[in-house]
């Protein structure tokens, strides 16, 4: 289940079966917004020719006031491939769909995500029998921890995501895979704060225990 976030990245192999779902977090009004979301998309499947024959744009809305409609030269496209959120009416719905505790997922509260988390991951193994599709949209759940909640303690990552099975999933191998010893590095304070060891670190992010230990030195 790949997906994309504003700056598009390339498609993730294994998933050319799946729909693509490109996502635009939009806090602000635009009046040419889908224009350039629209474009920036048909601009990607120029470049990258996916194999996928299915995709959505899901825009992510802090307020439906800043959402300018689109024009109705769009109304195809949106009626079969746009899906809106407004964030600020998510805790108006009590409707209890994995795709709403998805969806408030990406503004939920550190303190409250990790329960959130765990209920979405529960829900998903009852909802999809078929064991495939079931680990895709757990490893989604996962990546939105991943990517959205850089500031909980290591302890709450842990209680949160299986990180054995994470390493073992195609989005844990296409992130190592596109990661430059460089970029890994960045991430070696934020472990230290979270109280992982040199040695922790190092099996973290797969590099060399001295390499760790010459750029914390540099960065102090």
């Amino acid at each position: 289940m790949p997906l994309e976030f504003g700056l598009f990245d390339k498609p993730v192999k294994g998933f050319e079966n799946e729909p693509l779902y490109f996502v635009e977090l939009q806090t602000y009004k635009d009046e040419e917004f889908y224009e350039r979301f629209f474009g920036e998309i048909f601009v990607y499947f120029r470049q990258y020719k996916p194999a996928n024959s299915d995709w959505y744009a899901i825009v992510i809305y802090d307020k439906r006031i800043h959402e300018t409609p689109p024009h109705p030269r769009y109304q195809a496209l949106v009626e079969k491939h746009l899906r809106c959120i407004y964030l600020n009416e998510l805790s108006t719905i009590t409707e209890d769909s994995l795709a709403i505790g998805i969806a408030k997922l990406f503004v939920e509260a550190p303190t409250k995500a990790t329960f959130l988390a765990q209920q979405l991951i529960t829900q998903a193994r009852e909802d999809f029998p078929d064991e495939n599709l079931q680990k895709k949209v757990i490893a989604f759940i996962q990546a939105i921890v991943f990517y959205k909640f850089p500031n909980l303690t290591l302890e709450e990552i842990e209680a949160m995501l299986d990180l054995d099975a994470f390493k073992n999933t195609r989005l844990y191998e296409s992130i190592v895979a596109k990661t430059e010893p460089e970029t890994k590095l960045k991430l070696a304070p934020k472990c230290v704060e979270k109280g992982m060891s040199i040695q922790e670190i190092a099996e973290f992010l797969e590099l060399d225990v001295e390499i760790i230990k010459k750029y914390l030195q540099e960065q102090s």
